[in-house]
């Protein structure tokens, strides 16, 4: 009886194995990169933040200095002279109005869009495109060319400096860009749980309240975000349209601009004071608007 020969080994077997290998290595130094190059884009995004931050810590004359200073040494002159240690002027009642006209105009906004987008959405009107279309052209003008016809009509109606106004001011702002982001969330809505809740008799206002408020609250929270953000940020309207009375928060902080220079680290710890309610606002719904922004994007 012959034995048989030993078969001999070749390369060919190893051959998918080294090309696993490498194939693994490869999307290992892909993924390494890519978040290198995320941590480096991340820290130029972030690194006119963490200047203003630093800045308002410095003195006046320290964060005047041309090249600045990054030893300068640390102090909160900055913030006693925003809260109005100095110079007796209080910071809150800016605060206090921003924070009102924000949040009455973006309740307002959700109002009044939430049925808009139900309509041009789930039970979609006639030339419903044409309908957005029209909310979209209400954002191509510039801010700045309504300015005038809305200081005249202010002052002709009384409106001036009241905060009312300005609420109203930012409710028809951020109303089209409200329809427009929730009628694609409540386009996600699943029409059987409309028609089910229908046929057990709700009526309209138990729809939107009990079946599509739950189920687009990401969507909800995203829109309501969005609108808060751009009412606390907006300048030219609360600048034009208010005074002592209704002034606020961005208002507040152009005063401490001045002629005489050695402002910047009084500007600097203003920003920071007054960026605080947003970001506050953005980390508590950091989940709910992920999903809302990102909600339809995968079918």
């Amino acid at each position: 009886m012959t034995a048989l020969a030993p078969t001999p080994r070749t390369a060919s077997g190893t051959r998918p194995a080294l090309r696993r290998r490498a194939s693994s290595k490869d999307a290992g130094r892909t993924r390494a990169a890519a978040g290198v190059a995320a941590w480096i884009l991340a820290l130029l995004f972030a690194s006119p933040v963490l200047w203003m931050v630093l800045t308002s810590f410095h003195s006046e004359a320290d964060a005047a200095t041309n090249p600045p200073s990054l030893a300068a040494d640390l102090t909160l002159d900055a913030y006693r002279e925003f809260f109005g240690a100095t110079s007796g002027v209080s910071p809150w009642p800016p605060l206090i109005n921003s924070a009102t006209a924000s949040v009455l105009s973006t309740v307002l906004v959700l109002v009044l869009a939430i049925p808009a987008a139900y309509a041009l959405s789930i039970k979609p009107v006639k030339k419903w495109t044409d309908v957005l279309f029209f909310f979209l052209s209400t954002k191509m003008m510039p801010v700045v060319a309504a300015v005038l016809p809305l200081f005249l009509f202010a002052k002709t109606a009384g409106a001036l400096d009241n905060i009312w106004f300005l609420i109203l001011m930012y409710t028809s702002m951020n109303l089209p860009i409200a329809v427009w982001m929730m009628r694609s969330f409540l386009a996600e809505v699943p029409v059987e749980m409309l028609e089910a809740a229908q046929l057990d008799g709700a009526g309209l206002v138990l729809v939107l309240r009990k079946v599509i408020a739950p189920v687009a609250m990401p969507g909800i929270a995203a829109t309501a975000l969005i609108c808060f953000i751009f009412s606390w940020n907006e300048l030219l309207l609360a600048r034009v349209l208010t005074g002592v009375v209704a002034g606020t928060a961005p208002v507040f902080l152009t005063g401490f601009v001045s002629s005489q220079g050695l402002f910047l680290a009084k500007v600097c710890a203003a920003a920071v004071v007054i960026s605080l309610p947003v970001l506050f606002a953005g980390f508590a719904a950091q989940d709910k608007l992920v999903q809302g922004l990102s909600l339809g994007a995968v079918k």
